[in-house]
Protein backbone atom coordinates (compact mmCIF):
# COMPACT_ATOMS: atom_id res chain seq x y z
CA UNK A 1 0.00 0.00 0.00
CA UNK A 2 1.51 3.60 -1.41
CA UNK A 3 1.49 6.50 1.04
CA UNK A 4 -0.95 7.81 -1.46
CA UNK A 5 -2.91 5.18 -0.92
CA UNK A 6 -3.13 5.01 2.67
CA UNK A 7 -3.67 8.79 3.17
CA UNK A 8 -6.53 8.55 0.60
CA UNK A 9 -8.15 5.33 1.95
CA UNK A 10 -7.72 4.92 4.96
CA UNK A 11 -7.15 8.35 6.80
CA UNK A 12 -9.50 9.78 4.15
CA UNK A 13 -7.26 12.90 3.79
CA UNK A 14 -5.74 15.00 1.32
CA UNK A 15 -1.83 14.51 0.59
CA UNK A 16 -0.61 18.68 1.03
CA UNK A 17 2.98 17.74 0.12
CA UNK A 18 4.22 16.67 -3.43
CA UNK A 19 4.70 13.01 -3.74
CA UNK A 20 7.00 10.85 -5.72
CA UNK A 21 6.86 10.48 -9.52
CA UNK A 22 7.14 6.91 -8.94
CA UNK A 23 3.66 6.19 -7.24
CA UNK A 24 1.91 9.51 -8.07
CA UNK A 25 -0.46 7.99 -10.74
CA UNK A 26 -1.33 5.46 -8.48
CA UNK A 27 -3.82 8.45 -6.88
CA UNK A 28 -4.46 9.91 -10.85
CA UNK A 29 -5.63 6.68 -11.24
CA UNK A 30 -8.06 6.60 -8.40
CA UNK A 31 -9.07 10.06 -7.84
CA UNK A 32 -10.81 11.67 -11.04
CA UNK A 33 -10.77 15.05 -11.46
CA UNK A 34 -13.70 17.25 -9.75
CA UNK A 35 -15.59 19.40 -12.41
CA UNK A 36 -17.18 22.77 -11.44
CA UNK A 37 -21.21 22.82 -11.36
CA UNK A 38 -22.77 24.76 -14.01
CA UNK A 39 -23.72 27.43 -12.62
CA UNK A 40 -27.73 27.85 -11.23
CA UNK A 41 -30.49 30.52 -10.74
CA UNK A 42 -30.47 31.70 -7.26
CA UNK A 43 -33.56 29.78 -5.82
CA UNK A 44 -36.36 31.70 -4.08
CA UNK A 45 -36.27 32.20 -0.37
CA UNK A 46 -39.51 29.41 0.36
CA UNK A 47 -37.64 27.08 -2.01
CA UNK A 48 -34.17 27.64 -0.17
CA UNK A 49 -32.64 24.09 -0.20
CA UNK A 50 -32.24 22.54 3.33
CA UNK A 51 -29.51 21.46 5.25
CA UNK A 52 -28.70 17.70 5.19
CA UNK A 53 -30.59 16.38 8.27
CA UNK A 54 -28.65 14.39 11.40
CA UNK A 55 -29.86 11.64 11.67
CA UNK A 56 -28.85 8.47 13.78
CA UNK A 57 -31.25 5.38 13.82
CA UNK A 58 -32.92 4.61 17.10
CA UNK A 59 -31.64 0.80 16.83
CA UNK A 60 -28.07 2.11 17.08
CA UNK A 61 -27.96 5.68 19.08
CA UNK A 62 -26.74 4.09 22.09
CA UNK A 63 -24.44 2.47 20.23
CA UNK A 64 -23.20 5.23 18.62
CA UNK A 65 -22.56 7.26 21.55
CA UNK A 66 -20.92 4.10 23.49
CA UNK A 67 -18.58 4.00 20.85
CA UNK A 68 -17.85 8.14 20.07
CA UNK A 69 -17.01 7.98 24.09
CA UNK A 70 -14.91 4.98 23.98
CA UNK A 71 -13.01 6.39 22.05
CA UNK A 72 -12.68 9.59 23.73
CA UNK A 73 -11.52 7.82 26.52
CA UNK A 74 -8.80 5.98 24.67
CA UNK A 75 -5.36 7.31 25.55
CA UNK A 76 -3.52 4.83 23.26
CA UNK A 77 -4.27 1.06 21.48
CA UNK A 78 -2.28 -1.72 19.44
CA UNK A 79 -3.39 -3.95 17.50
CA UNK A 80 -2.90 -6.67 14.44
CA UNK A 81 -4.99 -5.74 11.88
CA UNK A 82 -6.40 -7.44 8.01
CA UNK A 83 -6.24 -4.83 5.28
CA UNK A 84 -8.19 -5.93 1.41
CA UNK A 85 -8.25 -3.24 -1.09
CA UNK A 86 -11.28 -4.05 -3.60
CA UNK A 87 -10.16 -2.15 -7.02
CA UNK A 88 -13.42 -2.30 -8.55
CA UNK A 89 -12.18 -1.51 -11.80
CA UNK A 90 -9.67 -4.13 -11.89
CA UNK A 91 -11.89 -6.92 -10.33
CA UNK A 92 -8.99 -7.78 -7.91
CA UNK A 93 -7.97 -7.86 -4.33
CA UNK A 94 -4.87 -6.61 -2.85
CA UNK A 95 -4.37 -8.28 0.66
CA UNK A 96 -2.28 -7.33 3.51
CA UNK A 97 -1.14 -7.80 7.31
CA UNK A 98 0.62 -6.14 10.03
CA UNK A 99 0.35 -4.34 13.06
CA UNK A 100 -0.94 -0.84 14.31
CA UNK A 101 -0.32 1.32 17.51
CA UNK A 102 -2.05 4.84 18.05
CA UNK A 103 -1.43 7.41 20.86
CA UNK A 104 -2.72 10.39 21.99
CA UNK A 105 -2.53 13.27 20.30
CA UNK A 106 -2.38 12.00 16.94
CA UNK A 107 0.50 9.48 16.61
CA UNK A 108 -0.30 6.32 14.80
CA UNK A 109 2.42 3.92 13.00
CA UNK A 110 1.34 1.35 10.53
CA UNK A 111 3.54 -1.63 10.34
CA UNK A 112 3.14 -3.94 7.20
CA UNK A 113 4.61 -7.34 7.33
CA UNK A 114 3.15 -9.10 4.07
CA UNK A 115 3.10 -8.85 1.19
CA UNK A 116 6.17 -6.65 1.58
CA UNK A 117 7.76 -4.99 4.39
CA UNK A 118 6.74 -1.22 4.80
CA UNK A 119 6.66 1.27 7.27
CA UNK A 120 4.26 4.33 7.67
CA UNK A 121 4.09 6.75 10.57
CA UNK A 122 0.95 9.81 10.99
CA UNK A 123 3.15 11.86 13.50
CA UNK A 124 0.90 15.08 13.46
CA UNK A 125 0.96 17.17 10.04
CA UNK A 126 4.00 14.92 8.25
CA UNK A 127 3.48 11.14 7.18
CA UNK A 128 6.68 9.08 6.89
CA UNK A 129 7.11 5.96 4.26
CA UNK A 130 9.69 3.90 4.92
CA UNK A 131 10.20 0.64 2.37
CA UNK A 132 13.47 -0.91 3.65
CA UNK A 133 13.60 -3.19 0.42
CA UNK A 134 14.50 0.25 -1.74
CA UNK A 135 16.07 1.94 1.31
CA UNK A 136 13.81 4.89 0.60
CA UNK A 137 11.91 7.15 3.52
CA UNK A 138 9.95 9.73 2.11
CA UNK A 139 8.48 12.64 3.94
CA UNK A 140 4.88 14.11 3.34
CA UNK A 141 2.68 16.83 5.54
CA UNK A 142 -1.49 16.44 5.78
CA UNK A 143 -3.62 18.97 6.87
CA UNK A 144 -4.97 17.22 9.83
CA UNK A 145 -7.55 19.93 10.11
CA UNK A 146 -9.34 18.29 7.39
CA UNK A 147 -9.67 14.99 8.40
CA UNK A 148 -13.05 13.52 8.32
CA UNK A 149 -14.69 12.43 11.32
CA UNK A 150 -14.96 8.90 10.06
CA UNK A 151 -10.75 9.23 11.01
CA UNK A 152 -10.68 11.66 14.32
CA UNK A 153 -13.33 9.77 16.10
CA UNK A 154 -10.82 7.38 16.68
CA UNK A 155 -8.63 9.89 18.17
CA UNK A 156 -10.87 11.04 20.64
CA UNK A 157 -11.72 13.62 18.31
CA UNK A 158 -14.79 14.78 16.38
CA UNK A 159 -18.03 13.66 16.24
CA UNK A 160 -19.62 10.89 13.90
CA UNK A 161 -23.11 12.19 14.54
CA UNK A 162 -22.58 15.76 13.04
CA UNK A 163 -21.17 14.59 9.95
CA UNK A 164 -23.12 11.20 8.87
CA UNK A 165 -26.49 9.79 8.51
CA UNK A 166 -25.85 6.81 9.95
CA UNK A 167 -28.02 3.50 10.05
CA UNK A 168 -27.19 -0.85 10.93
CA UNK A 169 -26.56 -2.68 7.92
CA UNK A 170 -27.44 -6.18 7.22
CA UNK A 171 -24.53 -8.50 7.58
CA UNK A 172 -24.33 -12.12 8.05
CA UNK A 173 -20.56 -12.37 8.70
CA UNK A 174 -20.37 -9.83 11.76
CA UNK A 175 -19.34 -10.76 14.58
CA UNK A 176 -20.79 -7.48 15.75
CA UNK A 177 -23.43 -4.73 14.78
CA UNK A 178 -22.38 -3.29 11.36
CA UNK A 179 -22.93 0.45 11.28
CA UNK A 180 -23.48 1.92 7.80
CA UNK A 181 -22.36 5.94 7.85
CA UNK A 182 -23.27 8.13 4.82
CA UNK A 183 -21.83 11.46 4.33
CA UNK A 184 -24.69 14.22 5.47
CA UNK A 185 -22.40 16.80 2.41
CA UNK A 186 -21.77 16.12 -0.13
CA UNK A 187 -17.89 14.28 0.33
CA UNK A 188 -14.90 13.48 -2.85
CA UNK A 189 -12.62 11.67 -0.77
CA UNK A 190 -15.33 8.77 0.06
CA UNK A 191 -18.38 7.12 -1.01
CA UNK A 192 -19.46 5.85 2.57
CA UNK A 193 -17.82 4.25 5.38
CA UNK A 194 -18.84 1.15 7.46
CA UNK A 195 -17.96 0.12 10.96
CA UNK A 196 -18.52 -2.83 12.18
CA UNK A 197 -18.46 -2.19 15.98
CA UNK A 198 -18.20 -4.68 19.02
CA UNK A 199 -21.85 -4.19 20.96
CA UNK A 200 -20.47 -5.15 24.25
CA UNK A 201 -16.93 -2.95 24.18
CA UNK A 202 -17.96 -0.53 21.44
CA UNK A 203 -14.75 -0.97 20.02
CA UNK A 204 -14.51 -1.32 16.31
CA UNK A 205 -13.70 -4.37 14.83
CA UNK A 206 -13.43 -3.78 11.40
CA UNK A 207 -13.56 -0.52 9.02
CA UNK A 208 -14.82 -0.32 5.40
CA UNK A 209 -14.02 2.76 3.45
CA UNK A 210 -15.96 3.14 -0.05
CA UNK A 211 -13.97 5.45 -2.43
CA UNK A 212 -15.53 7.27 -4.93
CA UNK A 213 -15.02 4.86 -7.62
CA UNK A 214 -16.69 2.00 -5.90
CA UNK A 215 -13.77 0.46 -4.69
CA UNK A 216 -13.90 -0.81 -1.10
CA UNK A 217 -10.60 -0.98 1.62
CA UNK A 218 -11.24 -2.68 4.57
CA UNK A 219 -9.08 -3.20 7.52
CA UNK A 220 -10.03 -5.98 10.74
CA UNK A 221 -8.43 -5.04 13.57
CA UNK A 222 -7.45 -7.96 15.74
CA UNK A 223 -6.04 -8.49 19.63
CA UNK A 224 -7.21 -5.38 19.67
CA UNK A 225 -5.54 -3.66 23.44
CA UNK A 226 -6.29 -0.27 24.88
CA UNK A 227 -4.72 2.39 27.23
CA UNK A 228 -1.27 -0.41 27.72
CA UNK A 229 1.08 2.39 27.52
CA UNK A 230 2.20 2.94 24.25
CA UNK A 231 5.75 4.70 24.34
CA UNK A 232 6.31 7.94 22.36
CA UNK A 233 10.03 5.98 20.82
CA UNK A 234 7.78 3.63 18.90
CA UNK A 235 6.78 6.38 16.58
CA UNK A 236 10.21 7.60 15.79
CA UNK A 237 12.12 6.07 12.59
CA UNK A 238 15.24 5.36 12.14
CA UNK A 239 16.24 4.34 8.84
CA UNK A 240 19.95 2.57 8.62
CA UNK A 241 22.65 4.33 6.89
CA UNK A 242 22.74 4.43 3.05
CA UNK A 243 18.56 4.76 3.27
CA UNK A 244 17.82 7.34 0.77
CA UNK A 245 15.48 10.45 2.33
CA UNK A 246 12.69 12.11 0.32
CA UNK A 247 11.31 15.69 2.00
CA UNK A 248 9.19 16.66 0.43
CA UNK A 249 8.15 19.22 3.46
CA UNK A 250 11.08 21.37 2.63
CA UNK A 251 9.84 21.32 -1.32
CA UNK A 252 7.00 23.27 -0.25
CA UNK A 253 8.66 25.84 2.20
CA UNK A 254 10.58 27.50 -1.13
Amino acid sequence: MYLEKLLVTLLAAPVLAPVPSTVAHQVVAQAPAQQAPAPVAAPKAAEAPKAAEKKVAPEVKDLVERMQSFYEKTQDFSADFKQDYKYKALRRTQSSTGTVIYKKPGLMRWEYEKPSKRTFVLAGEKVYAYDPEAQTLSVGRIDTSQLSASVTFLFGQGKLADEFSISKGACKDCKGTLLVLDPLKNEPRFRQVRLEVDPKTAQVLKSTVVDPDGSENTIAFLNLKTNVGVDADRFKINPPEGTRIDDFTKAMRK
